[in-house]
């Protein structure tokens, strides 16, 4: 199977990297081509994937095309290689805002399209990437579909209408728990506490909260109910963030974001 990219920023790379360190296909494997051709050689040096010259040599070598271009730039990538796209071809979109619809109205209703939404710890083999599919994607593509997505973390298939959702509650998160990492970081070093330390400490716990989280199956509120001891140091902490509105502001970043990702794909 020959995969290829249109488009290698910061998501196609996530991506790239997540295959070839997953071993899920060799780099040989992978076809691609960016207007930043210092940025295709990069990645051939890396990890050894193929540079091609333009778009349409993408989609002529591949069998699974991922469009991973800015979203101003998606109708006119789609209509350079509308008509190298056969039926046997699967196109995955990737760009917020771009719907199903909008690529099928332009590559055809007849062509297999999978819109995903990945996020950036893919490049660490634990992305979290939602999917959905039009119908005329068959069933062994789509296992197809969620081997590419799952080599580099997990996957989820929702309704498209979701996807906005999505966007506000995993794919822009990463920024929101680097900034809380930071700010318990900066916490630390107020207190005392070496930076890199401090650093070190917050990423591990935050990771294995996760971690708890996934495989206890436990309801956060009651992991939280555990480490909450009366008249503790923990419900000290908790009365702080809950006057500073802690939860409310978070509810309303991921409005907004929401609200945007909307409005993009007007």
């Amino acid at each position: 199977m020959k995969i290829g990219f249109i488009g290698t920023g910061n998501m196609g790379s996530a991506m790239i990297k997540g295959l070839v360190t997953s071993e899920y296909v060799s780099g040989s494997d992978i076809n691609v081509f960016d207007v930043n051709v210092e940025k295709s050689r990069e990645l051939s040096e890396r990890y050894n994937v193929k540079p091609l010259q333009n778009e349409v040599e993408v989609v002529d070598n591949s069998d699974v095309i991922v469009l991973s271009v800015k979203p101003n730039i998606y109708n006119s990538v789609l209509d350079k290689i509308k008509d190298r796209i056969d039926e046997n071809k699967i196109i995955i979109a990737i760009a917020a805002g771009i719907s199903i619809e909008s690529v099928e109205n332009i590559a055809g209703k007849d062509k297999k399209v999978v819109r995903i939404m990945p996020n950036t710890p893919a490049q660490v083999l634990e992305g979290m990437t939602a999917v959905t599919f039009n119908g005329n994607v068959k069933e062994e593509e789509k296992k197809v579909v969620f081997g590419i997505l799952d080599s580099f973390g997990k996957s989820i298939e929702i309704d498209e209408k979701l996807m906005h959702t999505f966007t506000g509650i995993a794919g822009s998160l990463p920024a929101y728990v680097y900034m809380f990492m930071e700010a318990l970081a900066d916490g630390g070093v107020l207190e005392g506490m070496p930076r890199d330390k401090a650093y070190e400490i917050v990423a591990q716990t935050v990771k294995g909260s996760a971690e708890m989280l996934l495989k206890t199956g436990k309801h956060p509120g009651v992991l939280k109910d555990e480490v909450t001891s009366p008249a503790g140091t923990t419900i000290e902490a908790v009365n702080t963030l809950e006057n500073g509105n802690f939860r409310g502001t978070v509810i309303n970043a991921v409005r907004s974001c929401v609200e945007k990702s909307k409005k993009m794909s007007n």
